[in-house]
């Protein structure tokens, strides 16, 4: 399954109650106080308003849901990346940990292993695909970050 940073996505993903409503919750934080770039906001709602939110406890295995480490391959060139999906307050590039406000974190929220994303990098089109998911809370049973 594909998944494109600006066409319009017609598949619904997953995510968690509790993502769901933190989620939300930086959107209207961010719009109240003219969060600097609109355009991932408007991304980051559009995925919301699509997603089949479910009970933590019911989340598939092979979902990436927040606080998830997973592993990406770079279709192109072949290399292996590693990120965790954090929250901004979270965010550090140094550690790969990216914030699900930056363009790559809204692409991965919610999906799942075997799929591809795509969107637009001022050099092109990137192209990762979902290789694994390391770590997933839920999973793990870790329900309350």
């Amino acid at each position: 399954m594909m998944r494109r940073g600006d066409p319009v996505k017609s598949r619904s993903i997953y995510i968690t109650e509790s993502d769901m409503n933190r989620l939300q919750g930086l959107l209207e934080t961010g719009s109240q106080f003219g969060h600097r770039d609109k355009k991932h906001l408007l991304e980051m709602e559009e995925e919301l308003n699509r997603a089949r939110v479910v009970p933590s406890k019911d989340i598939p295995e092979d979902v990436i849901t927040m606080n998830s480490k997973v592993r990406l391959i770079d279709l192109d060139s072949g290399e292996e990346v590693v990120y965790s999906l954090v929250f901004p307050g979270d965010a550090n590039v140094a550690e790969n940990k990216i914030s699900v406000l930056a363009p790559i974190g809204t692409a991965l929220i919610g999906y799942r292993i075997g799929d591809t994303i795509e969107w637009k990098v001022p050099g092109g089109l990137k192209r990762l695909k979902v290789e694994g998911i390391l770590y997933q809370p839920e999973r793990s049973g870790d329900y309350h970050l």
